[in-house]
């Protein structure tokens, strides 16, 4: 019987850990009123919880909104706070900015709160007498582990920022200790998109990985390597396919014509 916890995963198993990486997307127009099954919504859960955290804090908390008059009451919030936004930029960016639909707060079937207490297991924590933020960053971990594990699972999943969080937590009575890390969409989905919402309307470009990685001094960069994904996924050295690259897989061209899941996933 395989050890559940292997040293070395096999490379098809490699490569649908890149798939997903690359295939994730922040979701908001495309949900479906479609349920999530009880048992989904957990896994995606105990994947959150099973985060890395500083000190082994686990500073999260996740609270489920379903009800629709709670979820119309935060959208309200978001309406005003994402007028308050458009006001920032330059006129022809509040232009473009005023016709990107930015939540999912009603489609979704399925909000959460993901809170941080910076108080659980007392004043000092491992890890945090220098960087006392790494709570903060350690629930974004856990954010992170749920995306994933919610685009596995054929979930979508939108990242609602432009709020005012303290109204959110009156509105979701969340003790006022806990700071409100994020406000999340999450449900089925019509298709995922090729590319990112903002990129493919041009707020924005993928920076190049090279452009943001540096080597032993800060703004000395090399080129990437061009094979890095260039073996066939069941070679014998390890690698993962070249269909998984950059963001440019395989999965991207074809994951927006993909079935959203129904029910228990497989």
């Amino acid at each position: 019987m395989r050890d559940r916890f292997p040293l070395r995963f096999s490379a098809a198993e490699r490569q649908a850990l890149y798939e997903v990486i690359f295939a994730r997307r922040d979701v908001r127009c495309e949900f479906l009123p479609d349920p999530v099954a009880p048992e989904q919504l957990w896994r995606v859960l105990d994947a959150a919880h099973h985060a890395g955290s500083v000190g082994f804090s686990q500073p999260w908390s996740f609270l489920v909104i379903s009800d629709r008059e709670r979820r119309a009451r935060v959208r309200d919030v978001f309406l005003r706070e994402t007028e308050r936004a458009a006001e920032r930029f330059p006129e022809e960016k509040a232009a473009l900015y005023r016709r990107i639909k930015l939540e999912g707060i009603l489609e979704a079937p399925i909000n959460l709160c993901v809170t941080c207490d910076r108080e659980r297991h007392g004043p000092e924590v491992i890890g945090r007498n220098t960087m006392r933020q790494t709570d903060i960053y350690s629930t974004c971990c856990a954010i992170q582990n749920l995306w994933l594990a919610a685009r596995a699972e054929g979930l979508g999943v939108g990242w609602v920022s432009i709020i005012d969080p303290e109204e959110v937590k009156r509105i979701a009575g969340i003790p006022a200790n806990q700071e409100l890390v994020a406000y999340l969409c999450l449900g089925h989905v019509r298709e995922f998109a090729e590319k990112p919402d903002l990129e493919k309307v041009g707020w924005l470009q993928r920076l190049p990985l090279s452009q943001v990685t540096f080597w032993e001094h800060w703004g000395e960069r090399r080129s990437e390597p061009s094979g890095k994904f260039d073996h066939d996924a069941e070679s014998t050295d390890g690698s993962v396919s070249s269909d998984v690259i950059e963001g440019r897989s395989a999965v991207e061209s074809k994951a927006h014509n993909g079935q959203p899941g129904k029910g228990k996933a497989g």
